[in-house]
Order: structure tokens, then C-alpha cells, then sequence
């Protein structure tokens, strides 16, 4: 099924000049950026953006290392894109991370993961219009 999901180059990624390899991977993987930008999150569009997570104990620790710099906002198309994604960012704990996945080669921490990417299509519906108009997103 040819999906859409949201993917971030979050602030640690960039401030360690990752983008390229990020997007690399990510188009020798076969999925499409359909639409790509840079933005300095506010606190308040990060706090909008995570509110799932608002009732749990990483919540501020989360908005402020996500409004700590800039951050890449991409969307990717292609078919099964959000779990494609997902397999090839890995698990969240880059310790855990399967070798060869973007969090196992490139991230630092849990915190500091370097990606971010939608975990269902509900969510990713969200997150795109979160941050991308349908006009910004190119039609292939």
C-alpha cells in the first residue's frame, strides 16, 4: 500500500552534519522525499507536536531537547513507507537498535536519537499536517 510518513532529523543529527547520510539512506532504501525543511521548533509547536506524551515523566525533557536547535522535516512516500521507516531508523535505544539501522550506526543516547519517523498511519496523518501544507508536498 503506497503510504506517507513524517520523518525528523532531529537536533543532534544536525548539529553532527547527518542530514545527507540520513537522506541517503533513506533513498537507497527506495522510498521518496516528497517534501523536505529546516525549522527551530518553538516550545509551543513541540509541546502541540508530542501532547501524547504530556502526562509522562520525559515530557519537558523531550520539548527542550527538541527546541535545542534546529531540526529537518521530511515526508516519505512509498509503498509500506511507515514501517519501511521504522526498520530502517530501529529501535528507539540505540543499543537496542539492529546493526546497520540509522539509530544503531549514527545516534548517541535514548535522548539523543537523531530520528524521528510516525508509527501508524493515523499519526502520520497528524504529524505531516503538523507540519507540512498539501501544497508543499510534491506530487511524483
Amino acid at each position: 500500500m503506497l503510504e506517507r510518513t513524517l520523518g525528523i532529523v532531529k537536533p543532534d543529527g544536525i548539529r553532527r552534519g547527518l542530514i545527507g547520510e540520513i537522506l541517503k539512506r533513506i533513498e537507497d532504501s527506495g522510498l521518496r522525499v516528497v517534501a523536505l525543511k529546516m525549522k527551530q521548533l518553538t516550545r509551543s509547536e513541540a509541546e502541540g507536536f508530542y501532547y501524547v506524551h504530556r502526562e509522562k515523566p520525559f515530557f519537558n525533557d523531550l520539548v527542550d531537547f527538541m527546541t535545542s536547535g534546529p531540526v529537518a522535516l521530511f515526508v516519505l512516500e512509498g509503498e509500506n513507507a511507515i514501517e519501511r521507516y521504522r526498520r530502517l531508523m530501529g529501535a528507539t535505544d540505540p543499543k537496542k537498535a539492529e546493526k546497520g539501522t540509522i539509530r544503531s550506526d549514527l545516534a548517541e543516547s535514548m535522548q539523543c536519537n537523531t530520528v524521528h519517523g510516525s508509527d501508524g498511519p493515523d499519526t502520520a496523518r497528524f504529524e505531516i499536517s503538523y507540519f507540512f501544507a498539501a501544497t508543499e508536498i510534491v506530487k511524483r
